[in-house]
């Protein structure tokens, strides 16, 4: 399956997000804001499959880390996912850099459907 990397501040979301997708195969990293995700795409050389990040998270934020990752690995696979519509909004404007925008709350289901539609 696709290594995927999840960046998201909180704790219980990024648990529950990394075992389900796990449970369908995945090899999954997590890591806790967008400095640690930017830490984790760099060592890496950008090999992940698909990023799934938070977009408001402390240190780094989602769309921050995107943009850095892009630039440097411009074909690297980015998912957002917020829980704030202005952010929604905002994260839009980097359709060239993001494949969507998943709101929060969000099923299992659905972000094991995501993962499978984005990751290549």
């Amino acid at each position: 399956m696709s290594r995927i990397l999840i960046v998201e501040d909180d704790e219980p979301v990024r648990a529950l997000a990394a075992r389900a997708l796990e449970r369908d195969g995945h090899v999954v990293e997590t890591a806790e804001d967008g400095e640690m995700g930017l830490e984790r795409i760099r060592a890496s050389n950008g090999a992940y499959d698909l990023v799934v990040s938070d977009i408001r998270m402390p240190a780094m934020d989602g769309i921050e880390m995107a943009k850095a990752a892009a630039a440097l690995f411009p074909g690297l696979r980015i998912m957002l996912i917020t829980g704030y519509a202005d952010m929604r909004e905002h994260a839009e404007e980097l359709s060239s850099i993001i494949l969507e925008i998943l709101p929060k709350p969000f099923t299992l289901d659905q972000i094991r459907t995501k993962v499978r539609q984005h990751a290549s």
